[in-house]
């Protein structure tokens, strides 16, 4: 059965479902990495925030980091960089399977035990939180907000990138 699309999942109806103990066969989280490139005193700070509250889906979120860490590595090489997710996904997905073609309404159950199945899992943010963090020095800072750009075109929620800048390093 084919997966529905994601604007089914990008509001936030009810309590947070996370307890997976209580629900069999979980699918793991796509994300494999949430820190990219080389941990360093870096001089310009640019974090990509949310409009407006959300769920982001893991798949979105792993979209999103690899888009911008596959621009980055190109541009600047993995020691000009430091990327990080910010957030993680633990809020459960179900969905309640129906039954569809010739001679559903005798095969389906319509809505009864209608707990639904678990497909994935969604991180929920809110307003202004921050996705991803990306750090770099200033030469490198047009190249930074391209890849940002970039990571914010995966996600649902309409994004913007704030700046900030550090001091020089003492010497």
């Amino acid at each position: 059965m084919s997966r529905k699309p994601n604007s089914m999942y990008r509001e936030i109806k009810g309590k947070a479902y996370t307890r997976r103990e209580y629900m069999g066969g979980v699918p793991a989280s796509r994300i494999t990495q949430f820190e990219h490139g080389t941990k360093a005193d870096y001089q310009v700070r640019l974090t990509l925030k949310v409009v407006e509250q959300c769920q982001i889906r893991h798949i979105a979120l792993e979209s999103a980091r690899i888009s911008a860490n596959r621009f980055l590595s190109k541009k600047i090489g993995q020691s000009g960089y430091h990327l990080k997710i910010k957030v993680y996904p633990h809020q459960v997905l179900r969905e309640n399977k129906i039954a569809t073609g010739a001679g559903a309404d005798r095969i389906s159950q319509g809505m009864r035990s209608a707990f639904g199945k678990a497909i994935g899992t969604a991180a929920r943010v809110t307003r202004d939180q921050e996705i991803i963090a990306l750090e770099t020095s200033p030469n490198h800072f047009n190249t930074a907000k391209r890849a940002l750009k970039r990571a914010a075109i995966k996600l649902p929620s309409p994004c913007y990138i704030t700046v900030e800048r550090g001091s020089a390093p003492a010497k």
